[in-house]
């Protein structure tokens, strides 16, 4: 059993509503819980309507079918984890709002995503993105494989963990958790950022030939700053840092081909139009085959 950390609840936390997708993410967090050494919560949130729109079963079968569905993961998830140890509850509420209140002691909440196909990628459903959009903890959004529950291989520790940064924004809590995760697993951590030249040097390159490779090295440098006190913390980490050309989003899609997980951030931002998902993060969620865990920062 690993020491709880002072900052951490000791608890992992899956909505549940009885698809695939959530199998998927009920598994791929259990076996995170494994890997902190915590508890497993999981949970189903039933949406609340006062005028429903179509006539629907009786309060009675909705709730033999939510408590069917957390027995059911319950003892899918303890017969892969016997030593885990496992909760479930029913919450009420709006889904999103609902999940969020529910995992909001805990050190991360795991929901399901449907893919669309390598093409298409992920299909964020509308509570997954407002549960993300919502959310303080952390998020990962987690595929089924096959229509069996199954997460994706690199859920299995087959892979690195990869993160996003932004070296002009605050990336601590990004790096927190990344170099967290590599830590448990004993994996690789790939910290990417991805960047474009002013577009004076693609109109006129030949004015100073340097100047590009110059912007580089300011920006691997300062990189390098950025990611100095978490090699200080975790030295035993193999850590690969990469200031790639390119759209950002690409670049972290590219590098996390095999990933076990993709780490990206959200800002919190307190405004009258609502919550905000950046265009990067976005692109992610949607289109990543691995686990996708997206972390609020301010």
């Amino acid at each position: 059993m690993k020491k709880k950390m002072e900052t951490m609840a000791n608890r992992v936390t899956v909505g549940l509503d009885g698809s695939p997708e959530s199998t998927a993410a009920a598994r791929w967090a259990a076996h995170e819980a494994e890997l902190r050494g915590a508890s497993l919560d999981l949970v189903h949130a039933e949406e609340w309507l006062e005028n429903p729109p179509l006539p629907v079963t009786t309060t009675e079968d909705r709730r033999r079918w939510a408590e069917a569905v957390l027995r059911d993961t319950a003892e899918d998830v303890s017969r892969l984890n016997p030593s885990l140890r496992v909760d479930t509850r029913r919450v009420s509420g709006l889904p999103a709002l609902a999940l969020t209140h529910a995992a909001e002691d805990s050190d991360m909440l795991v929901l399901g995503s449907r893919a669309l196909g390598s093409v298409a990628g992920f299909l964020v459903g509308s509570t997954g993105f407002a549960t993300v959009a919502e959310a303080p903890r952390p998020v990962v959004l987690v595929r089924s494989v096959d229509r069996e529950g199954n997460p994706p291989d690199g859920a299995r520790d087959r892979g690195p963990i990869v993160v996003g940064v932004d070296i002009h924004q605050p990336c601590d809590k990004l790096l927190a958790f990344a170099f967290e995760e590599a830590s448990h697993r004993h994996c690789p951590l790939v910290i990417i950022h991805g960047w474009s030249p002013p577009p004076i040097l693609s109109y006129a390159p030949a004015l100073d030939p340097g100047v590009q490779q110059e912007m580089a090295n300011g920006i691997t440098t300062t990189m390098d700053e950025m990611i100095s006190p978490w090699h200080e913390k975790y030295p035993s980490l193999q850590v690969d840092s990469r200031a790639t050309i390119g759209q950002p989003a690409i670049q972290i899609l590219d590098a996390a081909s095999t990933a076990a997980l993709v780490v990206v951030g959200r800002r919190i931002r307190h405004s009258a139009f609502g919550t905000h998902i950046g265009p990067i993060t976005h692109a992610v969620m949607h289109h990543a085959v691995s686990p996708v865990a997206v972390i609020a920062h301010e």
